[in-house]
């Protein structure tokens, strides 16, 4: 019975071997072609304008509690007991909105940024299999979630595949 699995097994590598032989095999970086595509630059320039207006905005908002907690420092003996209340309670309030509004922005960047990646890794997937189609390749790795430890340089595709899909992607 060893026998007999022993040879199956050896028919299955032989086949395999000569299967990779005459197989033409790539690798792309999928991180660097989606970053180095002009949608990927576009993507990551719109959400750098995006987070520089909600750093503007927790910026003012910063120094808008940090004026309010000063005056409520350098007035609270001075003011009455409900008067200290009062301004504790709007300087906890803001507190409070600034927390959810930093919360938000974050989850709206992060949300934005999984909506772009997403496009771009669906657009680049076609990409990927029209090239790998029409220059006749069997197999194109992801170079890092591929398990590759190693691949020559000349099998790297992914320049060739960032200008074709910059080139099917025009700019708009």
């Amino acid at each position: 019975m060893k026998r007999v699995m022993m040879m199956a097994m050896m028919l299955v590598l032989m086949s395999g071997a000569a299967w990779a032989a005459e197989g033409k095999f790539g690798y792309i970086d999928m991180q660097r072609a989606l970053n180095n595509t002009e949608a990927g630059k576009d993507a990551k320039q719109q959400l750098q304008v995006r987070l520089k207006g909600y750093q503007d905005q927790i910026n003012a908002k910063q120094d808008e509690l940090q004026k309010l907690k000063g005056d409520l420092e350098k007035q609270g003996v001075a003011l009455s007991e409900t008067a200290r209340a009062a301004k504790e309670k709007d300087y906890q309030q803001k507190l409070k909105d600034f927390q959810r509004f930093t919360k938000d922005a974050e989850e709206d960047l992060q949300t934005r940024d999984g909506e772009f990646t997403k496009k771009l890794v669906e657009a680049m997937s076609k990409v990927v299999n029209d090239y790998g189609r029409k220059n006749g390749y069997t197999i194109i790795f992801d170079s890092r979630g591929a398990g590759m430890l190693y691949a020559d340089q000349k099998a790297d595709l992914t320049d060739e595949v960032i200008k074709a899909f910059n080139a099917g992607n025009p700019k708009k």
